[in-house]
């Protein structure tokens, strides 16, 4: 049965503008995460989702991981093209745990998904992430290095934004690990870079816990804080969750935004969404909640401001937090 899309909107107390005013710094940021092609993708319409969000004058797409449902080639190309249908100019994806269940998911990601130069440790010996290295000789794969984290300088009018993508997913496991060495290097790295504002991707969360959460999350904080890194964009659970977290001692604060699934019917109670940030990196930014509505042969948008201005905050350090 066809499908019609159905432009339904909400609580918005303010209109989304596409130009910024004259002279100020910002960013507009769509954030995405788990479309899970394969068996858990939903049965709606792509291309109506693709008009959706390319309908918001984005500089900038995150996809925070889990483009597929069990890291097959097959499902890497279809991620991939639905990906390529984003019409922003700047779309970065990072890999998650569903995109690792296999020996060779480290490469579909950089032939289908997205390729950037990788970050490997100075000194292998020290690692202890579980098959960091594959074996060649077992495996006859010549490209054995599994993780994936880099770094990427986009420039915006009036800004530079470093974008650290952190890969915190173990080979076919659901929980998340992360490696130290790995962050030393990485750290050193940000160390040489010139930028104006930075954000962290991590596909698992690094401050809730949930059926497959982090193992390491205290290196993961202590990286945010040492690199001066204001706000991470994580996925995985495929519910929305908005925290803001202060270290007393340190006297250093910053902001998790976790986005529920964009496309999955994984879980009997999703509800799919995006994020769309409007000036952010700015005290004028504005989060709006766009959900998805899957209802037989429609598919229905419903938009709300939840962060920004005229938006009800709560207090306190988490800031606002919906289960789906």
């Amino acid at each position: 049965m066809s499908q019609q899309a159905l432009f339904l909107t909400i609580t918005v107390r303010r209109p989304i503008t596409a130009t910024a005013k004259q002279g100020n710094a910002r960013v507009n940021i769509l954030h995405l995460s788990d479309i899970h092609f394969g068996p858990r993708h939903w049965e709606g319409d792509d291309q109506l989702l693709l008009d959706k969000i390319n309908s918001y004058p984005a500089d900038l797409v995150i996809n925070t991981g889990d483009c597929t449902s069990d890291g097959l080639e097959s499902e890497y190309q279809d991620a991939g093209q639905f990906l390529k249908g984003i019409s922003c100019e700047n779309v970065i994806s990072i890999i998650g745990n569903h995109d690792k269940r296999n020996m060779r998911s480290h490469e579909y990601f950089r032939k289908y998904i997205y390729r950037n130069e990788i970050i490997s440790p100075s000194r292998p010996e020290l690692t202890i992430k579980k098959n960091l290295f594959l074996k060649r000789d077992i495996t006859k794969i010549k490209d054995n290095f599994t993780d994936l984290n880099y770094t990427k300088l986009l420039t915006v009018p009036g800004m530079t934004v470093l974008i650290i993508c952190i890969d915190s997913n173990q080979l076919s496991e659901d929980d998340g690990f992360v490696e130290e060495e790995l962050l030393r290097k990485i750290s050193k790295k940000i160390s040489r870079l010139k930028y104006d504002k930075s954000m962290m991707l991590i596909h698992h969360s690094i401050l809730s816990t949930d059926e497959g959460p982090l193992r390491n999350s205290l290196p993961l904080i202590n990286f945010v804080r040492e690199n001066k890194i204001e706000d991470v964009f994580c996925g995985h659970t495929h519910q929305m969750d908005l925290r803001k977290t202060t270290d007393l001692y340190f006297e250093n604060s910053f902001t998790q935004y976790m986005v529920g699934t964009l496309s999955s019917c994984n879980h009997a109670d999703d509800d799919n969404m995006f994020f769309y940030f409007e000036n952010w990196g700015t005290s004028e930014m504005r989060l709006y909640l766009i959900r998805i509505i899957l209802d037989d042969d429609s598919v229905s948008f419903t938009e709300e401001l939840i962060l920004g201005s005229n938006a009800q905050k709560m207090t306190g350090n988490v800031l606002k937090s919906i289960q789906n």
